[in-house]
């Protein structure tokens, strides 16, 4: 059987929710099973080897992150099964089938593992948003409510790893904020 129709394999249930309707659930479902499954790697990958000043902090930042993110791989795997699907999750699923570009394997220093976690945050949480607003739109309150419980923790996590880039940037500016660096550049 392949993967595409495992993804979309169906078992009898008594949930209220057409077939049809459940097939186009546990697509979306299954893609951001893949993609959480990848997270959640890629944070242990820069969890296991950052390093510099902040190695510590950072290390113990990736680790609760890589903590979180296998909480939605199981509540995410759950509902798909909850819907009569067949959830994909195994690494080689998730290398396949993840939204999320590959880590890069040539960083060590911690800013430059919190600037490729952000960067895979970022569309991770587009990828959240959009799928609350198709399960929604395909009549699943919960499996949209799920969505928006993750997406409120990822908005969270995002912030988190941005606060750290975000301080150089307002340092170079002297504690003053980009926007208004650029405001007074272009009144001169």
């Amino acid at each position: 059987m392949s993967e595409n129709t495992l993804s979309t394999r169906l078992y009898p249930t008594r949930i209220d929710i057409p077939a049809e309707v459940r097939v186009q659930i546990v697509a979306i479902l299954n893609q951001t099973l893949a993609a959480t499954l990848d997270l959640k790697t890629q944070t242990k990958q820069a969890h296991w080897n950052v390093k510099g000043t902040d190695f510590y902090q950072l290390h113990e930042l990736f680790d609760e992150l890589a903590g979180e993110l296998e909480e939605f791989v199981d509540m995410v795997a759950e509902r798909v099964t909850a819907l009569g699907g067949y959830a994909v999750g195994t690494a080689r699923s998730a290398a396949q089938n993840s939204i999320l570009p590959e880590y890069p394997f040539d960083i060590l220093d911690g800013q430059e593992h919190v600037a490729a976690l952000a960067d895979r945050f970022a569309p991770y949480a587009k990828h959240i948003r959009g799928a609350i607003a198709k399960t929604d739109d395909l009549g699943d309150a919960d499996t949209a409510d799920l969505y928006t419980e993750i997406s409120r923790t990822i908005d969270k996590r995002l912030w988190f790893l941005e606060a750290h880039l975000q301080a150089s940037a307002v340092k170079e500016g002297n504690g003053v904020s980009g926007v208004k660096t650029q405001q007074k550049a272009a009144l001169r």
